[in-house]
């Protein structure tokens, strides 16, 4: 009898949990699980997903991604354009000068208007050497900062250097320099001095320090950061009267916590990939108050070749391992359709995709291709079902980090696809900090290297394909061309991107790139990731990005109905 008690009892807890969760989001607080450590809030200081996260409910920027991949406004007026006066360039056409006005009604969390002020001390404090900022180009680019006393929410930037994305000011966050500047001026001429004395580390608490939605009530690091409406903020007010973002590092602990109702939302940064397919099985199973969303994304995963491999040096090789992976069975089988396949480095999400074959070149699954190709390079199949050349093995090595789940998965799907034609790949993994820092960065991972790129919308692939950034010792292993991959023209195409004011004229050349990528694949496409979160359905407004800024980028907007 005690046993089937005690199963009654549990049954009945278990019965109750989403409903404690309910009567908690009713009351107008959001409870929101993350596995991601966070760091100092600093907008400068920042490099961690987790703070961005974050910052983003308490922190706002000129113009913004929104969730459509669109840019707006934040604290900015307008965005300015040659084509609306707002930007011109200089005289000798080799600079960009841009007013960009702030709301007149944008303050600090204690009152204080923002002004242009704010934009030229954080300009100064991120062009110190003694700090460590994050994202230092996006401070580099802005030369100068100049205002009219008489108007000071009315700046005029002036740019290094004219490039057509000058107003992707999205990580050009402003500093209070009411409040930091003493901090800055005593302690800036140390070495990581201001960040580590900065009231966003010292004193997270002091509300004039934000000018989101939300300001920082409480911060508990390695547990919970909690957030209360900003009264100041320019914006409508947000509908949430609480929002407490907890720290649970283990996954299978987040789910736990879930269904309990200690938290109610599960973040982009909470879930992995496969526990999130298993979640949403249990969801519909069991009927439980949840959505788990999976939003397409700009992550990139694919497979660096090392052009310098005897082997990978004929494109027909590196054509017949494109051909011989069903891509569309392996995200059907391991993802359950739920991440795109990809067919080059640009995401359809990105404005500058294209799937057209006149522009590039695809290829669809086909054995008898990749054969066709692997005979005509010389590679033939012998008895044992492997292919050699002047009595050597067609074979590669193949690597990525050691631990993930979802990688090595592919890696085994993949090696049995290659097998089929002939080919013989081993593996070797390692641990992420070996594979990053030392393995690819200084292109020894022999032929085949499996990763992931996270990029925005509409950039340029300089950084991975100028001949340029090819890593090596010379350059101190700078740059982020792991491949090897050298092309003139597309060099050139590369540069011209970068200066092309005419957005039809600056896609046709990022196609012309495409068109050189897809024929010569210097990179073998795998898909295109996904993001995930759990959301209660009671929680409304809630849209995820698929890029890099956060869905709380929108927090304002959502709702519990």
């Amino acid at each position: 009898m005690k046993k089937i008690t005690l199963g009654l009892i549990s049954s009945f807890a278990i019965a109750l949990l989403p409903f404690q969760s309910i009567a908690a989001l009713n009351n107008g607080e959001l409870k929101i699980g993350i596995t991601q450590e966070f760091e100092n809030l600093n907008p400068l200081i920042m490099t961690m997903s987790a703070t961005t996260y974050i910052y983003s409910m308490v922190g706002r920027s000129l113009v913004t991604l929104d969730a459509d991949g669109r840019w707006v406004t934040q604290l900015a007026k307008q965005i300015p354009s040659l084509e609306n006066g707002q930007a011109k360039f200089s005289t000798d056409k080799k600079q960009i000068i841009a007013i960009w006005e702030i709301l007149e009604n944008a303050k600090w969390g204690d009152g204080k208007p923002i002004t242009c002020e704010d934009f030229k001390f954080s300009l100064e404090v991120a062009s110190n050497p003694n700090v460590s900022v994050g994202e230092k180009e996006t401070f580099t680019q802005v030369k100068a900062i100049e205002w009219d006393p008489k108007n000071p929410k009315k700046c005029t930037f002036t740019y290094e250097k004219a490039r057509w994305d000058f107003y992707q000011l999205t990580g050009f966050k402003p500093l209070p320099k009411h409040i930091e500047e003493p901090v800055y001026k005593k302690y800036g001429s140390q070495k990581e001095g201001y960040e580590k004395n900065s009231n966003y580390n010292k004193n997270p608490t002091l509300e004039g320090l934000y000018n989101g939605p939300y300001k920082i009530a409480e911060v508990k690091l390695g547990s919970h950061v909690t957030l209360i409406p900003n009264p100041q903020f320019y914006g409508k007010q947000p509908h949430i009267k609480k929002v407490i973002v907890k720290l649970i590092p283990n996954t299978g602990t987040l789910e736990a916590n879930l269904r309990s109702g200690t938290i109610d939302t599960v973040s982009s940064l909470g879930f992995t990939f496969d526990q999130a397919i298993a979640f949403e099985k249990k969801v519909k199973s069991e009927n439980l108050p949840f959505e788990v969303m999976f939003k397409p994304s700009i992550t990139y995963e694919h497979i660096d070749l090392n052009l310098e491999n005897p082997i990978l040096k004929d494109v027909r090789v590196r054509k017949a391992l494109v051909y011989a992976i069903n891509r569309e069975e392996l995200v059907q089988a391991l993802f359950d359709g739920k991440q795109q396949v990809a067919i080059h480095n640009i995401a359809p999400l990105d404005p500058w995709y294209t799937a057209d074959p006149k522009k590039i070149t695809l290829y669809p699954y086909s054995k008898r291709e990749a054969s066709r190709l692997l005979d005509e390079a010389g590679w033939k199949l012998e008895k044992d079902g492997l292919r050699y050349k002047d009595g050597k093995k067609l074979s590669l090595l193949f690597m990525t980090t050691a631990g993930n789940k979802n990688r090595e998965t592919v890696q085994t799907f993949l090696q049995g696809q290659w097998k089929a034609v002939g080919i013989e790949v081993n593996i070797k993994n390692e641990p992420a900090r070996v594979f990053f820092g030392e393995t690819t960065k200084k292109r020894k991972f022999g032929a085949m290297a499996m990763y992931a790129w996270v990029s925005s919308p509409e950039n340029n692939p300089k950084s991975t394909l100028h001949s340029s950034n090819i890593p090596s010792e010379k350059n101190g292993y700078s740059g982020q061309n792991n491949m090897g991959y050298v092309n003139k023209k597309v060099d050139e195409l590369c540069e011209k991107i970068e200066t092309e004011f005419n957005p039809k004229t600056r896609t046709d050349l990022v196609h012309q790139v495409l068109k050189y990528y897809t024929d010569e694949v210097p990179v073998i496409p795998l898909y295109y990731r996904s993001d995930v979160a759990v959301r209660p359905t009671q929680l409304t407004n809630f849209r995820l990005p698929g890029h890099q800024h956060a869905e709380t980028n929108e927090i304002e907007n959502w709702d519990i109905k």
